[in-house]
């Protein structure tokens, strides 16, 4: 763990320079944007973390096929967030999650930004800054800060748009209230931390979730797909919750369909 994360910090270096700095700024879809800091970083971190793990795949946002399964795999997102980096809005992360036959073992999530290093592994608790953190004790909805995120097939108005709209209209007047920060690394870690006392979203890649999970789980929290089951990276909705508040999310949560086969 203390070579993972030192990893991790020496990408952070490399992501704060990039922050103030002047971009070269592309896009992969309408408006999903990369920068030459996001290639730079994951270009640094997998060439590390290879080293550190030769056994493992790694499956990173720029430069892998999101379908890849292996029995032991490391997914990266070197600048989660990447719309906050560009606009200088401090919240973004790198995410490194460890997976071993489809379970998580070991993360790393850093805002270089805020300086905020959560950290986790299987059975030790998690961890910000040298400090054990655990989950909200928020029991219900209306005492319940949530954190969501828009997917990027929002422009297309089609059934995910519909669902991100329809479950705010059933959300918002029965929570304390909905934050949405751009980065799912942050919102999970954050849950983690009992900042937030649940996230849901639609859409999201494994490099997105892959350490959050782990964070959220051994935190004392629950993670599961929107109709409650475990959830699988790929599943088409994520919810994470302190666990005291997690029926009732799902249950006001707009249908979406049956898991992914």
């Amino acid at each position: 763990m203390e070579k993972l994360i030192a990893c991790v910090l020496e990408g952070g270096k490399l992501f704060r320079e990039g922050y103030d700095a002047a971009k070269e700024i592309r896009h992969k879809g309408t408006v999903d944007l990369v920068t030459q800091y996001d290639v730079a970083v994951e270009n640094l971190l997998k060439e590390r973390i290879s080293r550190l793990l030769p056994e493992y795949t790694i499956i990173a946002e720029e430069s892998s096929d999101e379908g890849m399964r292996a029995q032991k795999a490391v997914f990266i997102d070197p600048i989660d967030g990447t719309t906050n980096f560009v606009h200088k809005i401090p919240f973004c992360a790198i995410s490194v999650g460890v997976w071993e036959d489809g379970v998580p073992s070991a993360a790393v999530i850093y805002n270089p930004i805020l300086d905020e290093l959560f950290h986790a592994q299987k059975g030790k608790g998690a961890w910000l800054n040298g400090k054990q953190i655990a989950v909200s004790g928020a029991s219900s909805l209306r005492e319940s800060l949530l954190a969501t995120g828009f997917p990027y097939t929002k422009v297309e108005r089609g059934r995910d748009y519909d669902w991100v709209i329809e479950s705010m209209k059933r959300l918002l007047p029965v929570t304390q209230d909905i934050r949405r920060l751009g980065a799912a690394a942050i919102d999970l870690s954050y849950v983690a931390a009992g900042i937030f006392d649940a996230f849901y979203e639609c859409n999201l890649k494994p490099w997105d979730v892959a350490a959050g999970i782990l964070l959220v789980e051994e935190a004392g929290g629950r993670v599961s797909d929107h109709l409650g089951k475990p959830y699988r990276l790929g599943d088409p909705v994520i919810v994470a919750s302190n666990g005291h508040n997690h029926e009732a999310l799902i249950g006001h949560l707009a249908p979406y369909g049956e898991e992914r086969e």
